[in-house]
């Protein structure tokens, strides 16, 4: 694709950053078969061709409107269309520096600024998560039907002691998660205590800073990513292995660290090395001997591989492979690669454009009628939970219990 920059953004870092990925896009379209908001509202300009192209106009020097904002605040960035791309578009790279400067030039109106800084707020810190549903358990049982699905019930945490071993990696405990779901990272603790593997959680290290920046706040999201790294780096220069991470849809960002710092002098090489060291659970486990857990399962699931997995890390198939080497029978499903809607604050955000998603996707793991759903992201997970006529967990979870 030919660009013409306006001066203004011509010779900057960020603006040879889009350059370089508006440059590699052919405008062939393939992009919006696989693209979800494409596929509900048949808009051109819903589709990552159509924002690619609005983008390029703001770059080349038109002004931002709300309308644009609009068709790139419906945009999940789940990056089926990079998956799906002949030509190698980094196409979240320019739709965070499109949002970035829309931002700029088109102020949202005070309550919605509030309301998404709220949002940042409430669900970017794990104790205020946790006093929030605390309350909301106390009065689920008086809620309307719809309120109450969308809190969930407290999980049964395994009660475990796990051992001093020699092999150490770090844990991100993260900010919905422990307060949603602290079942999760038990788990995951309790499967690497029988590998030898202790996985530490260091408490000053919390929200991976993929909310905010998400939410157009970019540098909160340095903020959280220097606090981890500060966190961290004792840890990792005493020889940790990796950091591993959960929830699937923060691990993208932590891999990106080196990437979101490279113009912060203080922070960009030990951003980079933090980053070369996060791992998702699933690519540790795949590289471990898994017999030494002894599982041997028979259950019928339907796992649901979340966008951050099969997408933004390239990881298709790899927990499905470990599912099935743990004795589980996996029925298939239809479409595994679109959103479920979940996306963060999205199905906050966008409910209309969340809530059908997320009844297409159920529709699809269910239709095979599956004992369980599996998933490998916290946001999923919840999302899927309010309406699946089965139990949704957390694959890690399988594993531990079996």
């Amino acid at each position: 694709m030919q660009t013409s920059l306006s001066a203004r953004y011509k010779d900057t870092p960020l603006g040879r950053e889009a350059d370089r990925v508006l440059r590699s896009c052919v405008h062939c379209g393939f992009c919006n078969a696989t693209c979800p908001t494409y596929q509900l509202l048949g808009d051109e300009l819903d589709g990552p061709r159509g924002r690619i192209y609005q983008i390029k106009q703001v770059l080349e020097g038109q002004p931002a409107t709300a309308s644009l904002q609009q068709h790139l605040d419906r945009c999940l960035t789940c990056r089926a269309c990079e998956t799906t791309c002949p030509s190698g578009v980094e196409y979240h790279r320019l739709l965070d520096i499109g949002r970035e400067l829309v931002e700029q030039q088109v102020p949202r109106s005070f309550l919605q600024h509030r309301y998404r800084r709220l949002l940042q707020y409430l669900f970017g810190d794990s104790g205020r998560m946790r006093a929030l549903l605390f309350i909301a358990r106390l009065a689920r049982p008086l809620l309307p039907g719809p309120l109450k699905k969308r809190i969930p019930v407290a999980g049964k945490i395994p009660r475990i002691t796990p051992g001093t071993h020699q092999r150490n990696m770090l844990l991100l405990d993260g900010c919905v998660q422990p307060a949603a779901a602290p079942q999760i990272n038990n788990s995951a603790i309790q499967v690497f205590d029988r590998l030898g593997i202790t996985l530490n959680i260091i408490p000053q290290a919390g929200c991976c800073g993929a909310l905010h920046h998400h939410l157009s706040d970019s540098e909160a999201a340095r903020q959280r990513a220097r606090a981890n790294i500060d966190a961290w780096w004792p840890h990792i220069e005493n020889g940790a292995e990796a950091i591993v991470i959960t929830a699937s849809g923060c691990a993208p960002m932590v891999k990106d660290y080196g990437q979101l710092l490279a113009d912060d002098s203080a922070y960009a090489e030990r951003a980079a090395r933090t980053g070369a060291l996060a791992r998702d659970i699933s690519e540790v486990l795949r590289d471990e001997d898994l017999a030494r857990l002894g599982t041997k399962n028979t259950g019928r699931i339907a796992f649901h591989s979340p966008c951050s997995l099969q997408h933004g890390q390239q990881l298709n198939g790899v927990v499905e492979g470990l599912l099935s080497a743990a004795g589980f029978t996996l029925v298939p499903v239809r479409d595994p690669h679109l959103c479920c809607g979940s996306a963060g604050t999205y199905s906050i955000l966008q409910p209309e454009l969340s809530t059908q998603l997320r009844s297409n996707k159920l529709h699809a793991l269910q239709e095979k009628h599956p004992e369980l759903i599996a998933t490998a992201n916290i946001g999923c997970l919840l999302h899927l939970q309010q309406q699946a006529g089965v139990p949704v967990r957390h694959w890690i979870e399988l594993l531990a219990n079996a």
